[in-house]
């Protein structure tokens, strides 16, 4: 029996042969599509339908439409749908996977920057720290350790240095009208300006013994024996013309006597490293040509610079200085001619020095530097000077 399509497609054959027939249909559950396509009477066909007994009909032409063939697809929604459920799982599951793989991420960078933030304090107390602990450390002991140049273990070497000695004259009497907190900035200001120019000539601080300075050239790091000598004498001179213009500051703030200094300068061998315990160390210089340098500086003139024959043997082409009596003491082992520093030479020989006159006493404050002035006040100078001796010698002839 035919349905429908069927004997639609079959009355349009009929009108129309050769006339392809497609129904396409569509449920809630399946889509449909049907194909109905004639089956035309070919030569051959018709001699054999109309000779043969059991054809229903006799008069067969060629093109006649003999039948038709059906082809029918019916393809289930329902079984599309559960055919991508594998599918939507694996979706599911992904991005799943993929949410969770961010919220990871997520939380490791939260850690990760908390982390950051903890270390990023702690680098910065450890950093603080580090500063305050450079103050009781020579700068270069202080680089040496924190990158890794030197050892923190008990350990010393015998090396050839120039160390220099330094103290106040009579520091106790000079500051005993000042009280308590007067002493201690002044204190302060002189060893941070000597400090400063010991640094800047390259000198290693090694300590400071109440008013006392020891400074040593030479190690952790040497321009060679005879630039450290020469680097150490040159910071003994440019303190010296430092003190000076202090002691002019210090006079005008009150201060009556003027501070003082004697130095010692000295070139040997002594021995230089860590000395001390695993708990307390100290990075410093022993040794009996230590001990000559304090001595040295004992015998010098308040206001000038006192070195060993070993020191002045290498800068004697660049200074001129006078001997002294030797000294012949059982601690150093050695008679010594000490040598006190006059002034600088050019390369002719010539001096070649800046000169700083200071002298300070009742009724007369004097300071003056040569290389201070500029042209235009020489004269003004020249004339104040003249003035002062003139009233100088009339005083004198009264």
């Amino acid at each position: 029996m035919l349905d429908q399509f069927e004997t639609r497609a079959l009355a349009s054959l009929r009108r129309d042969p050769v006339r392809q027939q497609v129904e396409v249909t569509s449920s809630l559950l399946t889509d449909s599509v049907r194909d109905i396509v004639p089956v035309m009477m070919e030569t051959a066909c018709v001699s054999c339908h109309n000779s043969h007994p059991d054809s229903p009909k006799r008069d067969w032409k060629v093109g006649d439409v003999r039948g038709i063939q059906e082809v029918a697809i019916t393809r289930p929604i329902v079984a599309n749908i559960f055919s991508l459920r594998y599918l939507l799982v694996y979706l599911v599951l992904a991005g799943a996977s993929g949410l969770a793989f961010v919220v990871l991420l997520w939380r490791q960078a939260t850690v990760i920057a908390g982390v950051n933030q903890v270390l990023a304090a702690k680098n910065e107390f450890l950093a603080s720290i580090s500063k305050k602990i450079s103050r009781y450390l020579s700068p270069q002991i202080y680089e040496g350790i924190f990158k890794g140049h030197t050892d923190v273990a008990i350990h010393t070497t015998r090396k050839k240095l120039t160390i220099f000695f330094s103290d106040i004259v009579d520091f106790t009497g000079t500051t005993q009208r000042l009280q308590p907190e007067e002493i201690a900035s002044l204190l302060n200001e002189y060893l941070t300006e000597m400090s400063s120019i010991a640094l800047a000539h390259g000198g290693t601080i090694d300590k400071f013994i109440g008013d006392a300075v020891l400074i040593f050239f030479g190690d952790p790091e040497t321009k060679g024996i005879a630039q450290d000598a020469r680097a150490c004498l040159e910071m003994a001179a440019d303190m010296q013309r430092r003190l000076a213009a202090l002691d002019a500051k210090w006079r005008r703030a009150g201060i009556e006597r003027p501070l003082r200094v004697r130095m010692g300068i000295n070139t040997g061998f002594c021995n230089v490293g860590n000395f001390g315990s695993a708990e307390r160390m100290d990075y410093t210089v022993i040794g009996a040509e230590v001990n000559l340098a304090a001595r040295l500086q004992s015998i010098a003139e308040p206001g000038s610079i006192v070195m060993s024959y070993e020191t002045y043997a290498l800068v004697r082409d660049i200074i001129a200085a006078h001997p002294l009596p030797p000294l012949s003491d059982p601690a150093i082992g050695r008679e010594v001619v000490p040598y006190a520093f006059d002034y600088w030479l050019d390369v002719a020989g010539n001096r070649n020095d800046r000169r700083i006159f200071s002298e300070h006493m009742p009724g007369l404050d004097f300071y003056l530097d040569h290389d201070l002035l500029d042209p235009e006040t020489v004269g003004r100078v020249r004339s104040l000077l003249e003035n002062a001796i003139a009233g100088l010698e009339e005083r004198a002839t009264k």
